[in-house]
């Protein structure tokens, strides 16, 4: 096992690391930037090393300091968290180079899936279901055209190197199709440097479904169950649910079958997340997420098993200490995202913090990094904290939800803690009755 890890991220995320660490006695070394230099992962850290300004590429993002600070400090490993240079390829093959571990796939896994068109072909070879769509990327305006008439409209418009909503438009008809390609492809080479583009079949009322998994260097695999990420807006997911709603075990089972064997085809290591569109009882693959998630604790409130350490346990080369039938589902569990954004214009609002209290009780997680005098920077994502919450069924996980949100307090900024009460109290999301363009208009209704 690991002595000491570098833990390569900040805030939330990094201060969930550090205590899954402290629990395994392992050390850890907490990075920041000198924005950061009083945030609470760095407080609470063996150790801390200042890695540059607040701008995220000369710090967080700048692989020399980072690879310093883990060789000056003697560390074995280097968990990435989530963002930042959790799934850049070159990084984890730097750190192995180095003579480090890198706590996450390999970096052959992370290319691969990284191009979204790369993790389409793979998934398809393995049995995985897929969107119908173009074979690879577009080459042009034409090829597009002769895919959309295949396929029908509506078609969306994707850049393979993309996310979080960026480079994706949709095409309703054969008029919209040019404005569309060119857009994408605008967007996608000012946001990834690559215009490469793909074509997918544009889904009127899916449901956004992942699938949790867990691979060791042995050739086991096993998955978590499926968490249902539906309600987002402009692609980011606000509230997350395990189970799904509209998800029978047996479908569950069935999805989790295709995907644990073909993963233990592929060799993969570590964990990952495979998203799927839900609609009419069929998936369909869209893209595989080669690290831990943001939303990873509603899937650990379900099942029971820490997945920051288990990240860590493979890391090291140990075995899955059990099998899929060991895997068992208890309960609901709700996750909302409280972001530092005005609930109302989503505008970004940064500050200090004057009082943080934390809701308590049965059933009920806050991960998070705040505390009552912290000022939120105004350089990274605006995620504050995330309230988790668990419960025999989910009618009981909702009002569990409902009651924490109300007892949750952060002064001084602008959150969207409203914004997720009005969503509890929505009698379609009691129903569970909602698709992943719910969202967007209950928010323009308010």
């Amino acid at each position: 096992m690991f002595g000491k890890v570098l833990i390569a991220n900040r805030g939330e995320i990094a201060l969930r690391v550090h205590r899954a660490c402290q629990e395994m006695g392992i050390r850890t070394v907490a990075v920041h930037s000198t924005a950061d230099a009083t945030a609470m992962h760095v407080r609470l850290a063996d150790e801390s090393v200042c890695i540059g300004p607040p701008a995220a590429r000369d710090s967080y993002l700048n692989i020399p300091a980072l690879l310093s600070a883990a060789t000056i400090t003697g560390a074995d490993a280097i968990h990435p968290g989530y963002g930042f240079l959790s799934e850049n390829a070159r990084f984890a093959e730097m750190v192995e180079a180095h003579g480090m571990t890198f706590i996450g796939p390999t970096a052959d896994h992370i290319r691969i899936m990284g191009d979204k068109i790369a993790a389409k072909t793979a998934m398809k070879s393995l049995g995985v279901p897929l969107v119908p769509g173009s074979d690879g990327a577009l080459n042009s305006l034409e090829e597009a055209e002769a895919v959309a008439n295949i396929i029908k409209y509506p078609v969306l418009i994707k850049a393979a190197a993309g996310g979080g909503g960026r480079g994706m438009k949709v095409a309703r008809g054969p008029e919209e199709l040019e404005e569309a390609w060119r857009v994408a492809r605008a967007e996608a080479k000012a946001a990834f440097g690559d215009d490469a583009v793909y074509m997918e079949k544009y889904l009127d009322r899916p449901r956004h479904i992942e699938m949790q998994v867990m691979a060791d260097t042995h050739g086991n695999v096993v998955h978590f169950g499926e968490r249902d990420c539906s309600l987002q807006r402009r692609h980011q997911k606000l509230v997350e649910e395990a189970g799904s709603p509209v998800l029978t075990a047996a479908e569950r089972d069935a999805l989790g079958a295709t995907v644990t064997a073909g993963l233990a085809k592929l060799g993969y290591r570590g964990a990952g997340t495979l998203e799927f569109l839900w609609q009419d009882g069929q998936f369909a693959f869209i893209e595989m997420n080669t690290r831990l998630q943001v939303e990873h604790p509603v899937t650990e409130m379900v099942c029971g098993v820490d997945l920051v350490k288990e990240q860590i346990r493979v890391a090291a080369g140990q075995k899955l200490g059990y099998e899929q039938k060991d895997i068992q589902f208890s309960g609901h569990a709700i996750e909302c995202r409280i972001t530092a954004e005005d609930p109302e214009t989503f505008a970004p609002n940064p500050g200090k913090v004057s009082t943080y209290h934390a809701p308590g009780g049965l059933g009920v997680r806050v991960d998070s990094a705040l505390y009552s005098g912290y000022s939120v920077p105004p350089h990274y994502d605006s995620l504050v904290a995330k309230l988790i919450v668990h419960a025999p069924t989910r009618s009981e996980a909702i009002a569990r939800m409902r009651r924490s949100l109300d007892e949750m307090v952060v002064a001084g900024i602008k959150t969207t803690l409203p914004l997720h009460m009005r969503i509890m109290d929505d009698p379609e999301f009691q129903a569970g009755d909602y698709t992943i363009h719910w969202l967007e208009r209950f928010v323009a209704k308010q």
